[in-house]
């Protein structure tokens, strides 16, 4: 088959199409013809070697696809050849592997894609939606009737925390640098939008909120942002921390006189017990369709390297996923 490998750590640049063995499965595990792998920034900071993670060389990165189950292991009762499914970092924690024409993957780690749902939409699922969901409410303690200002919501988790958000009854305020982005943004259920390229988009987003400040804010930049941040967030809030590529000098008296929560997340640091609560949550949200995992670009496997490119880049818009 073919799949992407990475010989070395680096940057996109190191990425390669190669011609590798098929996976064979165990007893109790399941081989995936893959049709849509998801494209996320933990790849990229995986890739370069500096990660929580460091995989054995070679590696082909990705943990989340869709895609139909070609063969299964001796053991394994609750999938067949043919069934439409999904695999996803949040279950089993794996990171690597589907890049590629086919993945490997125990029984236990492989969920049914709703027939409602594309295979280019089912690869969103593992570590964006798991991700908004784990922010939202295990880490944010996210309830009905408060506001949350999601910080950078164009891009796949932002959009995913924009649906899970307003699917429980919250206020949602986003931020998006490009007017296509603001637009989605507005699209996907936000109540309002806000440029984060331009002065002042703060204190809007300040008198949004009567002047109080959200009680939630979602960040995905937080060495950009975290000090102003503190300054915005409601007395008591919190600040869940997303993405970060870098330090950031702040002033923790505004945590002390606000009692503000600061808080960081990484999937792999919530239990299986919590992700499966929180797959079958998005499983519901998928079959009443209230929950749309948006696409907005699909590159060639070939071009994987130009797909970490994309990624990294300001403007987001949905989700990036490669297809076989």
């Amino acid at each position: 088959m073919k799949a992407i490998q990475a010989h070395s750590f680096g940057g996109p640049d190191v990425l390669q199409l190669d011609q590798v063995a098929d996976p064979v499965a165990a007893d109790d595990e399941v081989i995936i013809d893959i049709k849509a792998a998801g494209v996320n920034p933990a790849d990229t900071y995986m890739l370069g070697g500096a990660y929580a993670i460091v995989p054995d060389l070679p590696y082909t990165p990705g943990g989340d696809a869709a895609g139909v189950v070609s063969a299964v292991g001796a053991n394994v009762k609750t999938l067949k050849p043919g069934d439409r499914v999904f695999v996803g970092t949040a279950l089993g924690f794996n990171m690597s592997g589907c890049y590629a024409e086919k993945v490997v993957r125990p029984a236990t780690d492989v969920m049914v894609l709703p027939d409602n749902v594309e295979f280019t939409a089912g690869a969103a699922l593992g570590i964006p939606y798991a991700t908004a969901h784990y922010a939202l409410f295990a880490r944010g303690g996210a309830v009905a009737g408060e506001t949350v200002f999601i910080h950078g919501a164009s891009g796949s988790v932002g959009t995913a925390a924009i649906q899970l958000a307003k699917r429980a009854g919250l206020k949602v305020i986003g931020s998006g640098g490009s007017d296509r982005g603001r637009q989605l943004i507005l699209d996907e259920g936000a109540d309002h939008v806000v440029d984060h390229t331009a002065g002042g988009y703060m204190e809007q987003v300040q008198e949004l909120t009567n002047g109080t400040g959200p009680e939630l804010i979602l960040e995905m930049l937080a060495n950009v942002n975290l000090a102003a941040d503190l300054d915005l967030v409601a007395r008591y809030g919190r600040i869940i921390v997303i993405g970060n590529r870098g330090e950031v000098t702040i002033n923790p008296r505004l945590t002390m006189m606000k009692e503000l929560d600061v808080r960081g997340l990484a999937l792999f640091n919530g239990s299986r017990a919590e992700m499966d609560r929180i797959i079958k949550d998005l499983l519901a949200g998928l079959a009443d369709n209230s929950l749309r995992p948006i696409v907005g670009r699909q590159f060639a496997l070939a071009d994987a390297g130009e797909s970490h490119r994309a990624v990294m880049q300001p403007g987001a818009f949905g989700k990036i996923v490669l297809v076989p």
